[in-house]
């Protein structure tokens, strides 16, 4: 289908356009967004759950990490079972916002990322699936984007990552919170592309 025009309207102050970051744990994807000035809501928990957040009115552009502990490829050794249906209820959550926003009119665009897994067995073919080293981030793990938004533009040459470094899992073994964390080229790249 065809991709939003992101093109607000005369006048629109860019402080009026609100865009929520959902499960957004540092706020790394939308940190652009803030910095250019837009109302940038981080919704996660503890202060937010998406299960239970009712979005305002006039959202202009929704972003969502669910996490990805239970659909990633890289848990095939893990003590505990997979709770894909746990999982689930997050991402229908995310989903839930992202439609009452788009009931509401006002919605230009939403992406809902996740590493390359097994998210795939349950929405389908991902809009686009990139590697942070194809917008200048030194990592190489493969991400997938479903939604309604523009592809941000990459280089035309990747960065090359370290040898062995394949994903934040490779970078920082031991440390969930800076694995899950978006690298800042790709969302400065996301951001250009749908303003």
């Amino acid at each position: 289908g065809a991709a939003p025009d992101g093109v607000a309207g005369v006048g629109e102050a860019l402080m009026d356009r609100i865009i929520l970051d959902l499960c957004a744990g540092t706020g790394a994807w939308s940190r652009p967004y803030a910095e250019a000035g837009y109302d940038v809501r981080l919704i996660t928990l503890p202060e937010y759950d998406v299960h239970t957040y009712q979005p305002p009115n006039r959202v202009h552009g929704i972003l969502a990490a669910p996490p990805c502990t239970h659909f990633s490829l890289a848990r095939q050794r893990a003590k505990t079972p997979r709770d894909l249906a746990r999982s689930m209820e997050i991402v229908v959550a995310c989903l839930r916002i992202v439609w009452q926003c788009r009931l509401a009119g006002d919605l230009q665009w939403w992406a809902l990322e996740n590493p390359v897994g097994y998210l795939r067995q349950f929405l389908g073919i991902p809009r686009f699936t990139f590697k942070p080293s194809q917008f200048g981030d030194p990592l190489n793990k493969r991400t997938d984007l479903w939604g309604y938004f523009h592809q941000p533009k990459q280089l035309k040459i990747p960065v090359n990552a370290p040898k062995g470094l394949r994903g934040a899992s490779a970078a920082y073994p031991h440390d969930p919170v800076k694995r899950a964390i978006t690298p800042p080229c790709f969302a400065q790249a996301f951001f250009k592309a749908n303003l």
